[in-house]
């Protein structure tokens, strides 16, 4: 709701179903496989695209994110239940990225903030509505 509301309190309705979908699908990932605080941030860029970054508490940046290697997600077998939401990042937005942040307390990272950026013309196909 508050992607919605922002997204609308500034004119970007053209994205509004793309950014709270990929958005929904960072911050899930964040709230099930971790065990700390998570924040999410959004930005507006030049030439109407969107920035959304999730930070939270783990230090491991999955694929596409961390940029290594091979950084395509392998589509979800048939019938589960999780499983396609960095497919739908990967899929969906115009850019992507993520890395570990620094050190924290006790040696320990910092955490890690993913983030993707959409444009000006976002829209999901209609499969997806």
């Amino acid at each position: 709701m508050t992607v919605r509301a922002a997204l609308d309190g500034h004119g970007r309705q053209d994205a509004v179903d793309v950014v709270e979908l990929l958005t929904s699908e960072l911050v899930t990932n964040a709230y099930l496989h971790t065990k700390g605080p998570a924040s999410l941030r959004l930005t507006g860029l030049g030439g109407g695209r969107v920035r959304v970054g999730v930070w939270d508490s783990d230090p491991y940046v999955p694929a596409p994110f961390c940029g290594a290697g091979d950084d395509s997600i392998p589509l979800a077998p048939l019938g589960s239940g999780s499983g396609r939401g960095l497919r739908l990042v990967q899929e969906y937005a115009d850019s992507w990225g993520g890395w570990a942040l620094g050190d924290g307390a006790l040696g320990r990272g910092a955490g890690k903030l993913l983030w993707f950026e959409v444009g000006g013309r976002a829209t999901l196909p209609l499969l997806l509505k």
